[in-house]
């Protein structure tokens, strides 16, 4: 199903997402398209955008902490042009520019506590579907939580028991991907120690190792 930027299949985030607006009519408050080249070798999924990051700036983690963290990262090892993705008004860097790499969502509307119900994870796969129905065959996924994890395996029409999340795990899934393993970059699982930047730095080490063996270097 091709991304809709106003999308309203679950009303419980459209109406979460009209108060939003009323709130803050500055902020982009609508879906959030992926961000990235459509066939890129390497799809990261998210789990939802964050109030003032991505519902803010239209561009998947970007404005929150959880994107200082990933942007980072894609620019260390080559899948970003610049680790800033904020430019100095605040809003979402346009000279960045993603190489190799694609980041999106597993649900593309902002939901209340950052917390999409189930209902609206299932109602939002289709656009998932979409995204890794257009990758390269042998694509690496990067599942970032459990969520992401369990909702990429749905949208590729897998049982959600065929690979388990475990941070770090990676499985060669049927149809050719390999699917990564990543607890969510988020402020509360850095600040808690659940995940920390070489831990992070390790699985993005495993993919990229991946993706040579397949002849592709972000970096060239």
């Amino acid at each position: 199903m091709e991304f809709n930027p106003d999308c309203r299949l679950c009303p419980r985030l459209a109406h979460f997402l009209e108060a939003v607006r009323q709130t803050h009519p500055e902020y982009y408050a609508h879906p959030v398209p992926s961000f990235g080249d459509a066939k890129a070798p390497l799809l990261i999924v998210g789990l939802a955008p964050g109030m003032h990051g991505a519902n803010r700036t239209g561009r998947p983690f970007t404005g929150d902490f959880a994107g200082k963290l990933l942007y980072s990262t894609l620019y260390q090892f080559g899948f970003s042009s610049d680790p800033e993705p904020l430019n100095e008004a605040g809003h979402a860097n346009a000279e960045l520019v993603l190489r190799g790499c694609r980041v999106t969502n597993a649900v593309r509307c902002l939901p209340p506590q950052n917390k999409p119900e189930p209902a609206e994870v299932r109602q939002c796969n289709p656009y998932l579907a979409d995204e890794l129905a257009g990758l390269p065959s042998r694509a690496a996924v990067l599942a970032l939580g459990s969520v992401a994890h369990t909702a990429i395996l749905r949208a590729l029409g897998l049982q959600p028991g065929i690979a388990r999340f475990s941070h770090g795990a990676h499985h060669a899934l049927p149809n050719g991907f390999m699917l990564y393993d990543s607890y969510h970059c988020s402020r509360y699982n850095t600040q808690t120690r659940r995940l920390n930047e070489a831990m992070f730095h390790a699985v993005f080490s495993e993919i990229t190792l991946y993706l040579s063996s397949l002849g592709y270097n972000p970096r060239v």
